[in-house]
């Protein structure tokens, strides 16, 4: 399979907001996404995102931020890693989540942190088959403004 990793254009976010509604149904929380193509837009900013596309259709794509952790400094957290169903099991995640650990050891980060669905074991299995670890330590905590 051919596909290319890239970064995210404004010209993507109509195609990586359908992306984001699908995942969210997958997670089973899509009443969860308020965020729409034009806010992208406004926060082009702070929207930091990498997509796959195969044959110029976005099949997959990666979201991540710039953090700084008082116990470990600076680090990327992913927020979000999606793959279309029919383009899973191809290497397309792993593509993605491998250009933004380059992105981190690029801007001089000591990890790269993220959460992961307890339910979802084929993630958790695909994240750990990367040398990643989990913990059962930690919750979601959440203040919406």
């Amino acid at each position: 399979m051919s596909f290319i990793i890239r970064a995210a254009t404004g010209k993507d976010f109509d195609a990586i907001h359908v992306l984001i509604q699908e995942f969210a149904s997958f997670i089973q929380t899509p009443e969860k996404v308020s965020n729409t193509p034009a806010q992208m837009l406004q926060d082009k900013d702070f929207f930091n995102c990498i997509v796959a596309t195969d044959d110029e259709k976005i099949i997959g794509f990666a979201t991540y931020f710039f953090a700084y952790y008082s116990w470990s400094g600076r680090a990327t957290y992913l927020d979000d890693l999606y793959v279309t169903e029919m383009h899973r099991g191809k290497g397309v995640g792993t593509m993605l989540l491998k250009y933004v650990i380059q992105i981190a050891k690029e801007n001089n980060c000591r990890k790269v942190k993220w959460q992961v669905s307890k339910w979802n074991t084929k993630a958790i299995s695909f994240y750990k088959k990367l040398g990643a670890s989990t913990d059962a330590i930690e919750m979601n905590v959440e203040l919406a403004l």
